[in-house]
């Protein structure tokens, strides 16, 4: 159970702010211009200096103001000697008019925690309900608050999210300001909860069991079969709702999907898995580069099994896509079919071979051979197509009919939601309605430059593109969206091709 305790009721507590200065562990390459000047207060704002708002608290067309306010004037401290701890901070919310008292703080995430000093922008998630179970925001019991450190946009997480929900269950986000103690601490990526609340909205029913696939750079979640000892499972995917009967019903999904011959494969597995929405979660996560995905480290996603026992695949950290991929383990150019393990992944890279060909397992004491690299847009979407690690993709995109399914919506993504003058009037939105408060915002890891140039219709390129480690280097939305569309119309075996 969480409790807002005091400060000083915790021994230890740890260094302030992670790597020194906000520096980056070894192997991290920088992304954009990182913002490196001393963080300042930023305006003083009371809720009575912000006009209230109506409506769904993730609308596009709105900046809403959240209002934190905690008793401990040293509250970042506080949040730094409980972060990776299951303690909240209390602290009183206000939005639009409204006060929300004895809301629940802890700060989250990992390398995004890690890789900002203190006094620069943290991200937060909010439990609504932490002192009164049935308090709700609009009808939402927790606000995901992200900082949106190494994405000087402020939009991959925003506009994934909404090019998704057009064709599958996805979190929504938007924008949003946050004010902490009467200080502005700027512009935060407001992400939706994967909860009962989500479920509740995207399947009309709470009922079901949940799972989250925590990001690791050696992530292991791919649902491949590793047998029938349900604890071998637990080390991998973490259930939020559900009993032995769901880990059972897990366990089956993934020998199915590992054991059964392509020709066989479509109708012995659709009655445990919503196909058609994984061919779309599948087709985004590889057609929008997102480096923190399924294709490249098989984590960072959730799984609901429905109450009629059907599994479906939900995006879940969506703020690494729309960027050039890149650094060790991406493959070649086009991405050879075996490779795409990306960040080492599980056991290494694969060897190149042809689609679903078997690969000798490596020995745990096996030092892998360095991996070729994925020249940025270029990544082919059938890439991993032998990684037995991913079924997925490997034993999915194996049976033609599915394959053919894949690459038309990659086809769709590339045509319609990659085109400019679809994904450029959004982008431009946005910029309009947050560009002020970017510019105004003292405790951002990224600099204003950026901003203006990544979400321009005429970015400046940077002569020399910064070193591509994990993630990516700054690449302007516009040229992303440009060359990644004519890559994969281009291609002679994908989507173009074989969508027609």
């Amino acid at each position: 159970m969480r409790c807002g305790v005091c400060l000083e009721e915790l021994a230890g507590g740890g260094p302030r702010g992670g790597f020194p200065g906000g520096g980056r562990p070894g192997g991290f390459g920088p992304r954009e211009e990182k913002d490196d000047t001393p963080p300042t207060p930023g305006a003083r704002i009371s809720p009575a200096d912000v006009k209230p708002v109506s409506g769904d608290p993730y609308a596009a067309d709105t900046l809403r103001t959240i209002f934190l306010d905690f008793e401990n004037p040293d509250w970042e401290a506080e949040l730094e000697a409980f972060h990776g701890t299951d303690v909240e901070v209390s602290a009183t919310l206000t939005a639009d008019g409204k006060t929300y008292p004895g809301v629940g703080i802890h700060f989250r995430g990992m390398s995004s925690y890690m890789m900002v000093p203190a006094g620069k922008k943290r991200s937060f998630n909010v439990s609504i309900d932490f002192t009164e179970k049935k308090q709700r925001l609009d009808g939402y019991k927790t606000l995901n608050l992200l900082n949106s450190n190494g994405d000087g946009t402020f939009l991959s997480a925003v506009l994934y999210s909404q090019i998704a929900r057009q064709y599958i269950a996805a979190p929504k986000a938007n924008l949003v300001r946050v004010v902490i103690n009467g200080e502005s601490w700027g512009v935060y990526v407001n992400q939706q909860q994967f909860n009962k609340d989500f479920i509740q909205e995207n399947f009309r029913t709470s009922k079901g069991a949940r799972w989250k696939v925590r990001g690791s750079p050696n992530g292991q979640g791919g649902l491949d079969y590793i047998g029938d000892n349900i604890e071998d499972y637990k080390k991998r995917y973490e259930m939020k709702s559900g009993d032995d009967e769901d880990w059972q019903a897990l366990i089956k999904l993934c020998k199915t999907l590992t054991e059964t011959p392509a020709d066989q494969l479509e109708a012995a597995v659709s009655p445990l898995l919503d196909v058609d929405s994984v061919l779309w979660f599948l087709a985004l996560d590889c057609g929008l580069l997102n480096s923190d995905g399924y294709w490249t480290r098989a984590s960072d996603y959730s799984l609901y099994r429905d109450k009629e026992g059907k599994f479906h695949v939900i995006p879940g950290d969506m703020n690494e896509a729309f960027r050039s991929a890149g650094g060790p383990g991406f493959g070649g150019p086009g991405g050879p079919r075996g490779g795409g393990r990306g960040f080492g992944g599980n056991g290494g890279p694969l060897q190149q071979g042809a689609p679903n060909a078997a690969q000798p397992e490596r020995s745990p004491e096996a030092t892998p051979p360095a991996a070729p690299r994925v020249d940025g847009v270029k990544l082919d979407p059938l890439t991993g197509l032998d990684d037995a690690k991913k079924p997925l993709r490997s034993k999915l995109l194996a049976v033609p009919a599915l394959r053919k399914r894949y690459l038309e919506n990659i086809h769709t993504l590339a045509e319609k939601d990659l085109d400019w003058k679809n994904l450029g009037a959004t982008v431009a939105r946005y910029r309009e309605l947050a560009g002020k408060e970017v510019a105004a915002d003292t405790r951002k890891t990224s600099t204003t430059a950026d901003f203006e140039n990544l979400t321009s219709d005429a970015p400046e390129e940077k002569k020399e593109e910064a070193p591509r480690g994990f993630g990516h280097g700054g690449m302007a939305l516009k040229t992303f969206a440009d060359q990644r569309r004519a890559n994969l119309l281009s291609l002679p075996e994908s989507a173009a091709a074989q969508a027609k």
